[in-house]
């Protein structure tokens, strides 16, 4: 994927992300109204190409008076992430030159990467996570929307224990999928998938669409790192 191409597409994906985030504030008050329909007008061109670099500006602008609105990224790491995503967008339209342009969207890249990487480590180092039980204990207790089906779930300590586990393993090789474009598609792919479950079974939508839109910039850096060596 080209550089060109890999931005285009983190724009499209983050304007959908945005949009999604935003439609959920049209019923609140009417100061958060304002914020986010304007959100949206800005989400929209970027999405359709109208003017992408200064909608990325307005964008990044807006998103000041929102964390001041909400003291901060109120939806945690999905928040942050699609901070991350937009102020690299933006320093992808407007650096010097093409080198400070790569290193912007390799910035993004390498953020996703550590993102799975340090997620794994710190799971692994967790002596709950590597018996099952704090798999089994989100499944149980947790406040998220889980259906009394899925509950049982944590009834069953060897699913929970493997299921830990290649959650771990998974997050800890991640890095390793850079060394092949068919790897990385593929663990991109499963990636994906995790965060599409978890979309399903705890309602983590924002998530989902969030790390999606950082998926170019890796497709990116791969071809553009990669791309020379043989194996």
């Amino acid at each position: 994927m080209d550089f060109d191409s890999a931005q285009r597409l983190t724009e499209i994906l983050l304007a959908l992300a945005f949009l999604q985030q935003s439609l959920e504030h049209l019923s609140a008050a009417r100061d958060e109204q304002r914020l986010f329909a304007l959100r949206i007008v800005l989400s929209l061109l970027l999405l359709f190409g109208v003017q992408s670099q200064w909608a990325t500006v307005g964008l990044v602008i807006l998103s000041l008076p929102i964390l001041h609105r909400f003291q901060g990224p109120y939806n945690g790491g999905s928040d942050r992430m699609g901070l991350l995503i937009l102020i690299c967008l933006c320093l992808s339209h407007f650096a010097p030159n093409q080198s400070w342009k790569d290193i912007a969207l390799g910035y993004l890249a390498l953020q996703l990467v550590l993102s799975y990487l340090i997620s794994g480590w710190v799971k692994i180092v967790n002596p709950d996570w590597r018996s099952g039980r704090a798999l089994s204990d989100v499944f149980q207790f947790s406040a998220y929307p889980v259906s009394e089906n899925l509950r049982s779930i944590a009834r069953q300590p060897r699913l929970v224990l493997a299921a830990s586990w290649a959650v771990m393993l998974f997050e800890i090789a991640f890095p390793a999928t850079l060394l092949h474009p068919v790897t990385l598609i593929a663990g991109l792919s499963v990636a994906g998938l995790f965060h599409l479950a978890n979309a399903v079974l705890f309602g983590l939508n924002r998530f989902f669409w969030v790390w999606l839109a950082a998926y170019p910039s890796i497709l990116w850096l791969q071809h553009r790192v990669f791309a020379s060596i043989q194996f």
